[in-house]
């Protein structure tokens, strides 16, 4: 696959306008055509190319180039989705376990993919559905969906289905429903496993459950999870939320919502070499010693 259309989403930063650039300069070089998000070029202060929202921006895009953190690709991957877009991520944010290149090999990384030379690592999509008054409503996440209490200090109560199969009524301040991508963001906070990205699996973790023998499960990837808040637990004293950036309501009739795998898949674009246990070394920092030769 080749790239001449070329999206480009920055967040705004001290580092972002040397960065955002250098990519403009090499694009130029490279005879693509370049696109904008509206955003990024009114914070770049960039009028030379033509600017779009995120979605359209994703819809006339060969590929996407995100500058920022795990957070900016993960907002940009939700639209992206939608359209096939494949996503190259250039780390201007702490973690960076999605956007793998710095900015000090951005060019020679992109020599490579511009080149054809390049690994695509496909990373499985959870949507959120459920019905109200006025419709129904689908929310997507890369990471995780996350019951959550609000505006409380007590704890919720809610039940779990998988697959129609009852499997737990619990007692806590939540539930993440996680990805193997999400098994690296909260769900590790909360005590989850991590998942390789390649698994089909989906994890369960509780958040700070009242009972200790409540632990994180990994069920099949294709399976549909079945959330209802349930007891005295009013429906305004729990929020859904997605990648921890969009936060839904629960519906105050029923309390119910439904979580399954979308049927689009994320593309990550890596340039070659790319090692998924070399970024949980130089993230989580595992150890000090050498590897064996």
């Amino acid at each position: 696959m080749s790239f001449h259309t070329i999206g480009i989403i920055a967040r705004p930063g001290d580092r972002t306008p040397g960065a955002f650039h250098n990519l403009l300069n090499y694009l130029k070089n490279r005879q693509c055509e370049v696109l904008l998000e509206d955003n990024t070029a009114l914070h770049q202060q960039e009028s030379r190319y033509p600017a779009f929202d995120r979605a359209e921006l994703c819809a006339k895009s060969d590929l996407i180039i995100v500058i920022g953190g795990d957070g900016t690709l993960l907002g940009t991957a939700r639209q992206a989705v939608l359209y096939d877009t494949p996503i190259l991520g250039i780390n201007l944010g702490r973690l960076g376990f999605l956007v793998d290149i710095s900015p000090e090999e951005m060019l020679q990384s992109l020599d490579h993919v511009f080149d054809g030379n390049y690994e695509v690592d496909s990373r499985s999509v959870l949507e959120a559905c459920f019905v109200d008054e006025n419709g129904s409503h689908t929310a997507l996440a890369i990471n995780d969906v996350v019951l959550h209490k609000w505006n409380t200090a007590r704890l919720i109560e809610f039940e779990t289905m998988i697959d129609g199969h009852y499997v737990e009524k619990q007692r806590s301040d939540g539930l993440i429903i996680s990805t193997p991508t999400g098994s690296t963001a909260y769900a590790l906070s909360g005590g989850g496993p991590l998942l390789h990205p390649a698994l089909d699996a989906i994890a369960l973790v509780p958040i700070c459950p009242h009972t200790l023998s409540n632990r994180p499960i990994v069920i099949d990837g294709n399976a549909e999870i079945t959330i209802k808040v349930c007891g005295d637990t009013p429906a305004d004293q729990v929020r859904i939320t997605c990648d921890g950036q969009d936060s839904l309501a629960l519906p105050s009739e029923d309390k119910k919502f439904i979580i399954k795998r979308h049927k689009h898949s994320v593309r990550l674009i890596h340039p070659p070499g790319y090692d998924h246990f070399q970024i949980l070394r130089n993230k989580l920092g595992w150890g000090n010693h050498h590897a064996r030769k």
